[in-house]
């Protein structure tokens, strides 16, 4: 069990070292993943409309009074 400890530090240590480092020059995004990313975005806009809605919808449920139903008089 000490060496598995051992193991996964010594692998935690050089994954940090690894990360830490710089990649030289940027990279710039590519058409593609522009594309991706925007239409990724256009999914979460397209899901947070009707949420919103809904949302609102339950909070005027919620905050208007109840109608007092009356009764008819026989």
């Amino acid at each position: 069990m000490k060496a598995l400890y051992t193991v996964l530090l010594t692998m935690a240590m050089t994954a940090t070292n690894a990360l830490a480092t710089s990649g030289g020059e940027p990279v710039e995004l590519s058409f593609m993943t522009v594309l991706f990313m925007g239409f990724g975005a256009l999914i979460i806009v397209f899901q947070l409309v009707p949420g919103l809605i809904l949302f609102a919808g339950m909070l005027k449920g919620v905050f208007t009074p109840a109608e007092k139903k009356s009764e008819p008089a026989n």
